[in-house]
Parts: C-alpha cells; sequence; structure tokens
C-alpha cells in the first residue's frame, strides 16, 4: 500500500545556536511517528503563497508544536498576556494551511500548540495562561522529561478519540502554559486534565480532525501510537 504524503509544519528560529541566518527546525520524533504510523513524512516551510500547492500535494497535515503562542488577537483577546512569545510568519503560515485543509476536509492532527492553533482556526478562544485563570492548577510545564508522563487526562465518551484510544483515562506528557478555553460547535471537547484543563478538540463529520494538548510524537502509551496510526488511515481514504 502506498505511503500517504504527510505534511508536517515546522518551527522557525532567528538566526544564533544552529545558524548566523534564520533556520526551520522539527523534532525527529515528529517524522518518527509519521513514518512509523505508515505515513510518508514531508516539512512545509512557511511559505503562504505556496498553501495552495501544498494541499494539493498533502494528503494530511499534522501542525506541530513549539515555545511559542497564537497572537491573541486572533480569537479577539483585547490585551496579551506578559508570558506570551508571538512567531507572527509561523502562525500566519499555520493559519493559513489550517483553514484550507479545513476546507477541503483533508485530516489534521493538531499537537500541543498545534491543537490550539486548531481552536482558533475553528473560531475558539485560549487560555493566555493557565496559573493565572485555573485554580489550582496542575503543573502543565511538567518539571520531568517530556519523554515521560506528566499527568493523565480522562477521555470523553462516544468522541473519535475514545474510539482510537479505547481506553478512559491515559498518561500524557505535558508542555504548555496555554490552552484551549472554548470552541463552537459542531466541535468539542474530547478529553480533560484533572484540574479541568482541555487537553483534547475534535470536529465530528470530517475525515479526521484532532487535536491534542500533549506530545504523542513521544509515545508515552499505547494511546499515543493509536493516534498516529488512525490518523494516516484516515489519510488513506
Amino acid at each position: 500500500m502506498n505511503a500517504p504524503l504527510i505534511g508536517i509544519t515546522l518551527d522557525s528560529e532567528d538566526p544564533g545556536g544552529y545558524s548566523r541566518f534564520p533556520w526551520y527546525a522539527a523534532r525527529q520524533n515528529y517524522f518518527a511517528a509519521v513514518a512509523e504510523a505508515g505515513g510518508l513524512p514531508f516539512a512545509l516551510p512557511h511559505l503562504v503563497e505556496h498553501v495552495p500547492a501544498y494541499l494539493d500535494t498533502i494528503a494530511g497535515l499534522v501542525v506541530t508544536g513549539g515555545a511559542f503562542d497564537v497572537d491573541p488577537a486572533l480569537f479577539g483577546a483585547d490585551s496579551r498576556h506578559a508570558s506570551v512569545r508571538l512567531k507572527q510568519a509561523r502562525t500566519e503560515f499555520e493559519l493559513a494551511i489550517t483553514k484550507g485543509a479545513l476546507a477541503r476536509d483533508m485530516p489534521i492532527l493538531g499537537i500541543c500548540g498545534g491543537e490550539q492553533l486548531l481552536a482558533v482556526a475553528l473560531g475558539g478562544a485560549l487560555i493566555q495562561h493557565i496559573p493565572d485563570e485555573v485554580e489550582s492548577p496542575l503543573a502543565h510545564e511538567q518539571p520531568n522529561p517530556r519523554s515521560e508522563p506528566g499527568h493523565a487526562v480522562s477521555i470523553e465518551p462516544g468522541t473519535l478519540l475514545a474510539r482510537i484510544a479505547g481506553t478512559e483515562t491515559i498518561p500524557v506528557n505535558s508542555a504548555h502554559h496555554q490552552a484551549v478555553k472554548s470552541i463552537p460547535a459542531p466541535a468539542r471537547v474530547n478529553a480533560l486534565a484533572p484540574d479541568g484543563v482541555i487537553e483534547g478538540i475534535e470536529l465530528p463529520g470530517r475525515r479526521f480532525c484532532l487535536g491534542v494538548q500533549w506530545h504523542p510524537e513521544f509515545t508515552i502509551s499505547p494511546a499515543d501510537a493509536a493516534i498516529f496510526r488512525a490518523f494516516v488511515a484516515a489519510c488513506r481514504t
């Protein structure tokens, strides 16, 4: 069976560190997880003018995470928390390609910041800084390595995520200070942390439209690998 071509969004950095010029980056395990699930991973530079061509070429879209935030102005906020760090060019590209994929009913998997970007693309809003808006929050920026679990999430019955995971709770890693605050119907929440923070969203009636707040590419639990297998399988249909 031919491997579907899966577009994976990249992070971007200013000069320094790896290069004295601007550079793209992504952890290898994003690509490995897609390949292990049967997909052919394909990196997507932030070229907004090429979004239609990218969408004509790929069979599915993975929107990755990163150490930055979606501009609060994009979900109607009238102020920006001091902790918010922007990457305007990356967000412009990811929002354009995500909305394009939604318009085509292309399978989408949003991971961590990618879930937040997906929520905004669907018309939702974000919590700008969890400690300021959630009472007695968990350590969502976990102190232990991202390759280990940070907390558990409960999965909502009857959701796509529940069918994929085959269980009511799973351990997850956690590396975020923002979270989804609200999403309009027909999108729905599919997972919650014990402190009530939204950990997963989905859009029913689509081939595959799923966002998770954790990083399943680290394969903390069998459910993580199952997410990628279900996503790649949807990209074949």
